[in-house]
């Protein structure tokens, strides 16, 4: 659905809601898929939105709570009424419901909704996967998955999936177990249907069966279901049994959680915010970055005061303030950026040293060809003295070659202390940088030229 078509079912919705003709809301709701609903889900207010959770049904409601943005989510779970926040949760696959539970902040309103959940096999799924360790496969996984065992004819295997089937939206694999419950293979749902009934399982299994473990990281799932162009992967305990599945769509909101977060920390903001939301949070987001910029902004100030002696007498330097400052931070940047996507990637796959003589390798390259521009640019066309273009030029040099050389490191360092490395570009690094460049760069004339 295009921008025009929700701005009219926005259009549509409020004014069924002015109405308040709540059978007439019900009814329009019912052919309206929840995603679209979700994205017009912040034009709504809070009394709205519950208004629209309310004349859902539970399966519906379940998949549009599931989607809301954060804050909107926490509207409705602040002020829906327990007994169909229950209703909704048993309606969820187990990781969205956890998902769901783990933003309730009151305990006590925690464990009632949990009492009114009449499944209490559902129960106890959601309260363990609710005390998962964030970024971890056991994180991104639901329960809900069909099993069956190696030893079962064909016709025992359909028998079975017919049966578990009802608690899994999406059925892509058959998991085979044996008898204690262990991943040995699987088969796809095709060839079960297609094969004879008296077949046995273990004659129609794949060959291979990939699989991650409850504790690996969430980066890696996403990059071996993308990898082998899975729609889902099954999850293993340190027994090697099977306890969980990972489905692309949980993969896909991962990747977009993190790139959302990776981007607001490469931008200096601070919490997960969109520009939608309330200003109070967009405040709080940005003012911190903001007062560390006003600071260190001072110390680069301070910087150049305490050359302002030099800067009388060779009054060129402070043309080339902003010229060494902007190619140290565009040279920095590109670095680190290149390393935090092979890093996200897993795709760096050389050794660290390899890495740095490439970088090297690519840093002289261009410190030549932009000293040589440098010069002729400065003597030709605005007419500088050679000694001020020479300062400037070894300058640029010393700084090209730091910048990139910092801007490999600190990612890869970041990422072996398990720091997000997209913290390399962050706002408040790169302009402390600023004013190691700018130090640099006066030291340097000042040998030169002796001021």
């Amino acid at each position: 659905m295009d921008f025009e078509k929700n701005t009219q079912l926005l259009d549509d919705l409020k004014k069924l809601i002015d109405d308040s003709i709540e059978s007439k809301i019900a009814e329009f709701l019912k052919n309206i898929h929840s995603a679209d609903l979700a994205e017009i889900a912040n034009e709504l207010s809070k009394d709205e939105l519950l208004l629209v959770v309310k004349n859902l049904s539970y399966q519906k409601a379940a998949r549009f709570v599931s989607e809301l943005e954060t804050d909107d989510r926490k509207d409705i779970l602040d002020n829906i009424m327990l007994d169909h926040l229950a209703f909704i949760l048993e309606e969820m696959e187990t990781d969205d419901a956890a998902d769901i539970l783990w933003e309730i902040d009151d305990e006590e309103k925690k464990h009632q909704v949990l009492k009114l959940i009449k499944d209490k096999q559902h129960v106890g799924e959601i309260t363990e996967l609710a005390a998962y360790q964030e970024w971890t496969a056991w994180a991104l996984m639901a329960k809900e998955y069909v099993e069956v065992n190696k030893n079962w004819t064909i016709d025992e295997c359909l028998t079975e999936v017919r049966r578990q089937a009802q608690e899994v939206d999406r059925i892509h694999s058959v998991y085979i177990v044996d008898n204690f419950g262990v991943l040995i293979w699987r088969v796809s749902l095709k060839d079960l249907i297609s094969a004879p009934a008296e077949k046995k399982v273990e004659e129609i299994r794949k060959k291979r069966v990939d699989y991650v473990a409850v504790d690996t990281p969430a980066t890696e799932v996403a990059y071996l279901m993308e990898k082998y162009n899975m729609e889902a992967i099954p999850v293993i305990d340190h027994k090697i049994k099977l306890v969980g599945r990972i489905t692309v769509d949980d993969v896909m909101d991962f990747v977009r959680d993190t790139a959302e977060e990776n981007y607001n920390l490469a931008s200096g903001i601070l919490d997960d915010v969109e520009e939608w939301d309330k200003l109070r949070y967009l405040v709080k987001a940005r003012l911190p970055w903001l007062i560390l910029a006003l600071f260190w902004g001072l110390m680069a100030v301070s910087v150049m005061w305490w050359f302002s002696e030099a800067m009388e007498k060779n009054w060129e330097l402070f043309f080339f303030t902003p010229l060494i400052a902007a190619m140290a931070w565009n040279v920095w940047v590109q670095s680190s950026a290149l390393v935090v996507q092979a890093l996200a990637n897993n795709s760096l796959k050389w050794w660290v040293f390899a890495r740095f003589f490439k970088e090297l390798s690519i840093s002289v390259v261009n410190w030549l060809l932009l000293a040589i521009l440098l010069l002729i640019f400065g003597y030709f066309v605005f007419g500088f003295s050679s000694i001020v273009l020479t300062a400037v030029s070894i300058s640029l040099v010393c700084v090209i070659l730091l910048a990139s050389l910092i801007g490999t490191f600190v990612p890869l360092i970041l990422n072996k202390y398990w720091i997000n490395p997209a913290m390399a570009t962050w706002p408040f690094i790169t302009t402390s940088n600023d004013i190691f460049w700018i130090l640099i760069f006066f030291s340097i004339a000042k040998i030169i030229i002796g001021f």
